[in-house]
């Protein structure tokens, strides 16, 4: 039997965890669509381990995807003006398909409910075509086409994707 847990990021061994699980799932999906020196500088700027003891220390919550108690995947999210912004949902290439994301948007639904927010909003990469299909899959809609400049000459191209919430 297969257990998936999503635990809370609140030690430094866990947030090595975090940087390592990003410095693979990155390399891995996002070189073919941003390329090598893109996912390098946004692992530094975004996923060091002092950028997300930032974030967390601005509002954020980590959380690991255990499968069998191993690491396979994190997520992240913090409240954004009304909504609950999920800023960071990966899984490991070779565990994707076995229901973690899934259970991993299940609880950030469960979370947004309980914070009482609405909605759930988050951004995609516009040629990231199998994650796009896969929120559309879990109810998200694109809402807005974006380009914000991250530094060093690259810019995230992005759609907005907003999930309504029923509470």
């Amino acid at each position: 039997m297969q257990t998936i847990e999503i635990i809370e990021v609140k030690s430094h061994d866990a947030i090595h965890k975090v940087v390592d699980l990003a410095d693979t799932i990155w390399r891995e999906h996002y070189t073919a669509i941003i390329g090598k020196a893109q996912v390098g500088y946004m692992l530094e700027k975004f996923q060091s381990k002092e950028a997300v003891i930032s974030q967390i220390r601005s509002n954020s919550s980590y959380f690991l995807l255990t499968l069998n108690e191993q690491p396979v995947g994190y997520l992240s999210y913090y409240p954004k003006n009304e909504t609950l912004f999920l800023s960071k949902i990966y899984v490991l290439q070779e565990y994707r398909g076995k229901g973690i994301g899934k259970a991993g948007m299940s609880f950030v639904q469960a979370q947004s409910e309980k914070l009482g927010f609405h909605s759930i909003t988050l951004t995609v990469n516009k040629y990231n075509t199998t994650s796009i299909v896969a929120y559309e899959r879990l109810g998200f809609q694109k809402v807005e086409s974006v380009v914000m400049d991250i530094g060093e000459g690259f810019v995230m191209d992005d759609y907005v994707m907003k999930k309504q919430i029923v509470n």
